[in-house]
């Protein structure tokens, strides 16, 4: 007996270790649903045996113009309001035209003369996410934005989807419950974001270098925690690469007492877009969302409640005329305009104290060649121990960010001296054979943090990025601070406080739009009266699939670069912007004419961004609708001549309008990172080419305005002792 005891404990322990094992190994590596992966909720069109395709019939928003009259319904005044502006009413006529598209359901419930439940005032990520909340739960809500959706924070970020690494280190360290709470939070929100937006975002490989042998045990602490507090919201589990892998995977990377890796999952999205996205399906719910109205005042009544608010349409103003002030009525109003928070509380209360420290972020965007296509990076530890973000966005490479106090602008430019420590952080981890040069920045841009100010923090670095909710005596409701990962979690709160302060009733929707332009999904199931965002899926969503692409360079004969984009941006409604794309009257592509020959941004892209996304001026275009103004400022600048000529032909623009817009946008574009040099060109600059000539330093840059080199003896034509990579009349030469 006790010799089979002794032979079977060791059994016992190697089949239980074998198990654990195998359990833990099952776990790292189960299958897991990423996604946008999956099949398209909706498929595509198929060919009929007649050899004819039918795209999708996707419900419309209403007009600009439109929205602007509910706005001043709301206060009673429909009886005076007998006409829109010309270039809404134009567009306005080419929608009501397309009967055979079905409109959005529920607009008669905004008919009326009755105050709105919520007045939401800004229209970043916060404001945005409060709007379709708040119309998902049956509230009548208006959203207004002075300048452009996504104009301020909102599309200036880091790009990340993330809970954060750096936050839950701080943690943990510093015991702070906090920065706990906030990586949970975002953690969880992170899937939710992936869920309803798949085409605007996707899962992104990080990875953080190992210098020394003992900084990897550490690492793969962090990052295995981070996987654990994700739990069913993760995806790929984090592992170490040694030095020869991470190099094979990073191949730009230093070699030098480089020990190894560490990778870890997070997320990456088109900020802007998923802003506008967000904002045009509140609109398809019923929402009356209207971009470039000022609030100009807050009204109260004798009991010194707010009741509304004083607005003004500054297109108007674009347009050359008197910019008529009207009322809005609501029964509460939602402050989220981020950075501006202040300003408008100011409105309500002169004297009130600040509750927003503004923090400066710049980033820098550099050529695609500095990353991998398809692996970021993260630098821990720089200098001044900061973090650096190193990813590939869009096809190009965006590094930042820095972390520092501002006064509030409504353009910030980038600093020579942010970019240039960007520049410097960058050099220290990649190959010393890399010239990391400032003429290789295509674009930089300064982006304002609104963190919520802790009075005992030295500097705003340390200030967690939670937001904050609070209510004024007057029931003025302010959402402040957070961060884009959570701004879904950040207006089901601030909805939620809204019902309780204005005694607000939530009801069923039971006339739900079908945003998938198809009866095979009923979007209204859910939604019961409580916060559904979760599983509301934003417009673009349900058609989207990663091979969408391929039926629309079967259908519309699209160059295969452009159909990516143009799913990765517009998800099924893709099908739309193709449509709208010109005959390039070649043999290939068939559509779709660019407005940058660097970039895959084409016309019908302009054309739909004014019919169906509010977009107003150039710069919503060639910033929020389109990235180009992000990607690379010289380009956006030569395409600028196309882009008001297509907006002239949808907005019907007269010249006054079309050189305000020249010049407006060429000043935003500085904020961009467009070289001074260039801010005093003329459109006739841009189309003679002028505007591409170079001044003697970045003459200095490149070897481009040289002659092609002759390289092979037998065919020189220069003479012995002379230098073939350069120019005969180069000082070299002579």
């Amino acid at each position: 007996m006790a010799t089979r005891r002794r032979f079977l404990r060791p059994v016992l322990y190697a089949s239980l270790a074998a198990v654990a094992g195998g359990g833990v190994l099952y776990y790292i590596n189960r299958p897991r649903r990423i996604p946008g992966s999956d099949p398209a909720s909706v498929p595509p069109p198929r060919y009929s045996e007649e050899g004819k395709l039918s795209p999708p019939r996707f419900p419309l928003v209403k007009s600009r113009g439109e929205q602007i009259t509910d706005l001043k319904r709301s206060s009673g005044a429909h009886s005076t309001i007998n006409a829109i502006d010309g270039a809404t009413s134009s567009a306005l006529g080419r929608l009501s035209a397309r009967k055979e598209e079905p409109s959005i359901a529920g607009q008669d419930k905004q008919d009326d003369a009755e105050p709105y439940d919520l007045l939401v005032i800004g229209g970043g990520a916060t404001g945005a996410g409060i709007a379709l909340d708040a119309a998902t739960r049956g509230l009548k809500v208006a959203m207004v934005e002075r300048d452009d959706f996504a104009s301020g924070t909102s599309s200036k970020s880091t790009k990340l989807v993330h809970g954060g690494v750096r936050y839950l280190e701080k943690a943990v360290w510093e015991l702070d419950y906090n920065q706990y709470k906030l990586v949970t939070e975002a953690l969880r929100e992170r899937k939710y974001f992936l869920d309803t937006a798949p085409h605007l975002s996707s899962w992104l490989p990080i990875m953080i270098p190992v210098q020394k042998w003992w900084q990897a045990p550490y690492f793969w602490a962090g990052t295995k925690a981070y996987d654990f507090l994700a739990g069913s919201e993760g995806i790929e589990s984090s592992y170490f690469l040694t030095k020869s892998r991470a190099l094979d995977a990073f191949p730009m990377l230093r070699k030098e007492n480089l020990f190894g890796a560490m990778v870890y999952y997070d997320g990456a999205h088109n900020d802007s877009r998923m802003n506008v996205s967000l904002a045009m399906t509140a609109a398809l719910y019923g929402a009356t969302v209207v971009n470039h109205v000022e609030i100009t005042g807050l009204d109260k009544d004798a009991h010194g409640k707010l009741i509304g608010a004083r607005a003004k349409d500054r297109v108007q103003e674009k347009d050359g005329k008197k910019a008529q002030e009207f009322s809005i009525k609501a029964r509460g109003i939602i402050n989220a305009t981020g950075p501006f928070t202040d300003g408008v509380r100011r409105m309500d209360q002169p004297d009130v104290p600040e509750i927003v420290a503004p923090s400066s972020g710049v980033h820098v965007i550099l050529p695609g060649y500095y990353s991998p296509s398809k692996m970021g990076l993260i630098d821990p530890k720089t200098s001044d121990g900061r973090v650096i973000f190193f990813l590939p966005w869009q096809g190009n490479t965006i590094a930042g960010t820095t972390d520092a106090p501002t006064a509030i602008l409504q353009n910030p430019i980038a600093g020579e001296e942010e970019i240039n420590w960007i520049l410097s952080e960058v050099k220290g981890y990649l190959a010393p054979d890399l010239n990391v040069r400032r003429g290789d920045v295509l674009a930089a841009w300064s982006g304002i943090r609104p963190l919520v100010k802790d009075p005992k923090s030295k500097n705003t670095e340390s200030l967690v990025r939670n937001h904050l909710i609070t209510v004024s005596d007057s029931g003025l409701l302010t959402c402040a601070g957070g961060k884009w990962t959570t701004y879904r979690q950040m207006a089901e709160e601030a909805v939620d406080e809204a019902i309780k302060q204005y005694g607000l009733k939530t009801h069923p929707l039971l006339r739900a739009p079908r945003i998938s332009g198809s009866e095979m999904i009923d979007d209204a199931a859910p939604l019961d009266g409580t916060c559904q965002t979760h599983q509301v899926r934003l417009i673009g969503a349900h058609g989207f699939s990663n091979t969408l692409f391929i039926n629309l360079i079967q259908h519309f004969g699209l160059e295969s670069i452009v159909a990516k984009h143009l799913v990765e941006s517009y998800g099924d409604r893709a099908w739309t912007v193709a449509a709208l794309s010109a005959p390039t009257e070649q043999r290939y592509p068939v559509r779709g004419l660019k407005i940058s020959a660097l970039y895959p941004f084409i016309d019908g892209e302009i054309r739909y961004s004014v019919r169906h996304e509010y977009a107003q001026t150039a710069v919503d275009v060639l910033a929020r609708r389109t990235r180009l103004a992000f990607l690379n400022a010289q380009a956006a600048l030569e395409a600028l001549p196309r882009v008001i000529d297509l907006m002239s032909e949808e907005l019907q623009w007269d010249k006054k309008r079309q050189e305000k817009e020249w010049k407006d946008t060429v000043q935003f574009l500085a904020s961009m990172g467009l070289a001074k040099s260039k801010l005093s060109v003329t459109r006739k600059d841009v189309e003679s080419g002028k505007a591409g000539e170079y001044d003697e330093h970045e003459r200095k840059l490149y070897s481009r305005h040289d002659q092609p080199a002759d390289l092979m003896e037998s065919d020189s034509k220069f003479s012995s002792g002379e230098k073939p990579i350069v120019s005969r009349d180069s000082p070299v030469n002579k």
